[in-house]
């Protein structure tokens, strides 16, 4: 049961990250309401809060949410279950419901369910972390079952240590520990075998001196670094003003030949996916604020705060983009939020 609580105890601070899918003042003051009353366990409270807003307002993934939790809380698992199912199939961009379905899950020993849960919230978000950290118990539990089935099955002397290590994994105190390997000796370094003196020859022919390129000039170097972070950020600005204009040809061309997808997607699959998220929405706005560019070479990293709307979602979050120079162009080869 350590472990179930340990998994569990991660859905709480979501709400405060959730906090973010915030529509407008009035909302906000909304969410923050039964958030409270969710806090100070007045749930009963809190779910009729949140059923008189959702009555006017069915679709709200912010409020939706917090039903959700609400109904974990109050021990409805099966409820909760069900609308954190919805939400992913309604808003299949956001990571949180798919993490929470997973936590449910967990707590029901349905292990599979809560892996490929989280694989989802991976896949839709590849820096989430709290995704991350919870499959890694998900995948250690299965790990247990699978190494408690081996000792039932063959009673092999190599399954105890490792059933052993497994459990240390989830008991009291030890979360996160992991054992100590005795340090092996460097091998010494045999001695360097005595060399004879170089001989030089009269004959040898002298040293073809190639003459080296002229440097540039102070002035035009720094007229070149001023003008590479300029060229990043008028990059950058041109992915967000095709998205919002769902112009997918100028889109996916912001995206270099190297830029590997999320999860196990191929190139083709998710330029696939992308143009139908974004197609299939009727209005999208994207706004950067806080631009900051850094360029190193011919790579540069881009870090900003991207406000997205779409439809009935609004997404506040931190965003950070890799770019690469290809000829003249400054093009995406790896994103990631929360960065």
């Amino acid at each position: 049961m350590n472990y179930l609580r340990s998994i569990v105890s991660r859905t709480l601070p979501l709400l405060a990250c959730f906090a973010a899918l915030s529509l407008s003042v009035a909302r906000a003051d909304e969410y923050g309401d039964v958030n409270k009353l969710i806090s100070t366990n007045k749930l009963g409270e809190a779910m009729s809060r949140a059923d008189q807003y959702l009555a006017a307002k069915p679709r709200d993934p912010q409020m939706r949410f917090l039903k959700g939790v609400i109904q974990r809380e109050s021990g409805k698992t099966n409820d909760a279950i069900s609308t954190f199912t919805k939400l992913t199939e309604d808003y299949p961009e956001l990571p949180e419901p798919y993490n929470n379905l997973a936590v449910l899950y967990a707590s029901q020993n349905q292990f599979d369910k809560a892996r490929a849960a989280l694989e989802m919230a991976i896949r839709t978000n590849p820096s989430y972390a709290t995704a991350h950290e919870n499959l890694g118990d998900v995948y250690a539990k299965l790990a247990s079952q699978a190494y408690s089935k081996a000792l039932q099955l063959d009673g092999s002397p190599a399954v105890p240590p490792k059933l052993s290590l497994i459990r240390e994994l989830f008991s009291p105190g030890a979360k996160g520990q992991r054992p100590t390997l005795p340090a092996t000796p460097a091998p010494a370094t045999p001695e360097p075998a005595a060399t004879a003196p170089a001989v030089t020859t009269a004959a040898a022919a002298p040293a073809q001196v190639t003459p080296k390129a002229a440097a540039p000039s102070p002035a035009k170097a720094a007229v070149a670094a001023d003008a590479a972070p300029k060229a990043v950020e008028a990059a950058v600005h041109a992915w967000a003003a095709a998205w919002s204009a769902k112009d997918m040809t100028a889109y996916l061309a912001a995206y270099g030949k190297e830029f590997d997808p999320p999860g196990k997607q191929t190139r083709s699959a998710w330029e696939a996916e992308r143009h139908l998220r974004i197609t299939e929405k009727a209005h999208i706005s994207v706004k950067l604020t806080g631009l900051n560019v850094s360029v190193s070479g011919n790579m540069a990293t881009a870090k900003f705060r991207q406000e997205y709307e779409s439809d009935a979602l609004s997404v506040s979050s931190r965003k950070v983009l890799q770019l690469g120079k290809t000829g003249d162009r400054w093009l995406i080869i790896k994103e990631s939020t929360g960065g």
